[in-house]
């Protein structure tokens, strides 16, 4: 059975903006192509990549960005009722950014790990399994 991954917003962004962590991300995204990985992420995970790139660089890098992920061996995932209500849980249980709580529950949800370099993950390494970047390595 493949490797299975959440990507959030941090690990995209260090892709796009050529980030160290990057450099990773790519290589899972190549895996992925060859069907050792699959991928996921969520649609409000998706809009967070979208409005961070546009604020950043604009419309057109955003399209750019958004067909990239179209044509990526990504599988985005629609948010219902019961994705919600377990992000709502952790967001309550944690504190944390109520997106990065999506990110989690999916992750949950097909028993796969994140990929992120974002530190906020630590608290749920004994919910979920964290593919770390390069750039924020835990301590």
């Amino acid at each position: 059975m493949p490797d299975r991954f959440v990507l959030d917003s941090f690990s995209l962004m260090a892709l796009f903006q050529a980030e160290s962590g990057g450099t990773k991300v790519r290589e899972i995204l190549d895996r992925a192509r060859e069907g050792q990985a699959e991928l996921f992420m969520t649609v409000v995970n998706l809009g967070e990549v979208l409005y961070t790139v546009e604020n950043r660089k604009g419309v057109e890098a955003a399209q750019n960005v958004l067909a990239f992920i179209d044509r990526s061996p990504i599988q985005v995932f629609d948010v219902d009722r019961s994705l919600s209500l377990s992000a709502a849980r952790l967001k309550a249980a944690a504190g944390i950014g109520y997106l990065d709580c999506f990110v989690i529950a999916l992750a949950q949800r097909l028993d796969a790990a994140v990929v992120t370099g974002d530190p906020d993950f630590r608290q749920f390494e004994h919910l979920v399994p964290v593919e770390w970047l390069p750039t924020a390595q835990p301590q």
